[in-house]
């Protein structure tokens, strides 16, 4: 995997993956930026939650849960001495589906935690992260 920066000015900069998706880096107008685009730290949380998310709901689907919507809330704390380090991270899983297997839904978010998902495995030396998950059942239409 490969990905190039070019600076746009001040302290703004865009980010090309070797696939040709691009995204764009900023700072806070407090720091010289001009607020438009992602701060790195974000980035780093978002693909925490991504990747964990694409973990979890691919183990569902292979286990035929009926997932009707799919959602990962991810909360960083920082360090009081090193605001832009992490401390901690809460991942809540919000499952709602038909039916949707309790037990499934643990075993896919411990496979994420435990094996698959790389983004947690680098993390996890240094940072202490949680997983809570809640499972609504869906309404059907009479």
């Amino acid at each position: 995997m490969n990905a190039s920066l070019s600076w746009h000015g001040g302290l703004s900069f865009e980010a090309t993956a070797d696939t040709g998706f691009q995204v764009r880096l900023g700072a806070s107008p407090a720091v010289g930026g001009a607020d438009d685009g992602f701060r790195p730290m974000e980035l780093l949380l978002i693909g925490l939650a991504g990747c964990t998310a694409m973990d979890v709901m691919s183990i569902l689907r292979k286990k035929r849960q009926d997932v009707t919507h799919f959602q990962v809330l991810a909360h960083a704390e920082q360090a009081q001495e090193h605001p832009r380090v992490f401390t901690r991270v809460v991942i809540e899983y919000v499952v709602r589906g038909h039916q949707v297997d309790k037990a499934a839904v643990e075993r896919a978010i411990e496979l994420s935690r435990d094996k698959y998902c790389p983004a947690q495995a680098m993390l996890a030396p240094t940072v202490e992260i949680e997983h809570t998950y809640r499972i609504e059942e869906e309404q059907t239409s009479a």
